[in-house]
């Protein structure tokens, strides 16, 4: 499973807001209503969460072993 709770953690910590991300950058508020539940996202939204809040991929999500067997 993946989580997401090291984003908000990067978001604090770099002072931007979840408006901020959806009125100055343009990040739709389904994708922050995904992010906030944990739910699939595509990876250009990663990237660009990245890009915005200047982090790795290592500082938005974590990995966490699961059931989830394809």
């Amino acid at each position: 499973m993946i989580k997401y709770d090291r984003l908000w953690e990067t978001m604090r910590e770099k002072d931007i807001s979840q408006y901020d991300l959806y009125t100055k950058h343009n990040v739709p508020r389904s994708q922050l209503h995904r992010l906030r539940h944990n739910l699939n996202i595509e990876v250009n939204t990663i990237d660009r969460l990245c890009n915005i809040l200047h982090c790795r991929v290592e500082d938005i999500m974590e990995h966490f072993d699961d059931d989830n067997v394809f």
